[in-house]
């Protein structure tokens, strides 16, 4: 992970491309800030995969969980899940997607869950974050489905599911799943 800047930053993305998801609940522009989040490692090394829980104070307040994908170079085929491109510091020119739509996202959650990776601080580099829970039945997974608005809590049933700690628009900390696999 390096640290530097990044025009437009993350959450300038996000406020630009999350008006336009159906499950915004939001009516408007967001006020978005980060809620909490963590990382998964790339075993190529070639992808940067962010999972981001950010805040909305516009309208009633919610909580979205936004994963992202950071690639130097567009995804084939990927284009209806671009957020946009930004400019870091180091790197140059990232394009940022939806990691729903990134293979390489969906293969390092599908290891996660069956713990063969860990997670990642989402701020500090080569940190575990060991509060990123999971649990799977060791079925076979036929579908990662992501948690876009967690409430918190439950959030449907299957094979397995992610959980995660965020600090609600409130203030207050919170557990709830963000990820669940069928």
């Amino acid at each position: 992970m390096h640290r530097t800047t990044l025009a437009p930053s993350k959450l300038e993305l996000l406020t630009a491309w999350l008006p336009g998801r159906p499950w915004y609940r939001g009516a408007g522009e967001p006020e978005l800030s980060r809620a909490g989040g963590f990382r998964l490692d790339d075993p190529a090394g070639e992808v940067g995969i962010e999972l981001m829980l950010v805040n909305d104070g516009a309208g009633e307040p919610a909580t979205y969980f936004v994963p992202l994908t950071y690639r130097a170079a567009p995804l084939p085929g990927a284009e209806h899940a671009l957020v946009g491109t930004t400019e870091h510091g180091v790197l140059g020119t990232r394009w940022v997607y939806d990691a729903e739509h990134d293979p390489v996202a969906t293969a390092q959650l599908l290891a996660f869950v069956a713990g063969a990776v860990e997670a990642q601080h989402q701020n500090e580099s080569d940190t575990l974050d060991p509060s990123v829970g999971r649990t799977w039945d060791g079925g076979e997974v036929g579908a990662v489905l992501l948690v876009r608005a967690p409430i918190g809590g439950e959030a449907g049933t299957g094979r397995g599911r992610i959980e995660a700690d965020w600090t609600a628009p409130d203030g207050s900390r919170t557990r709830g799943v963000v990820v669940v696999l069928r």
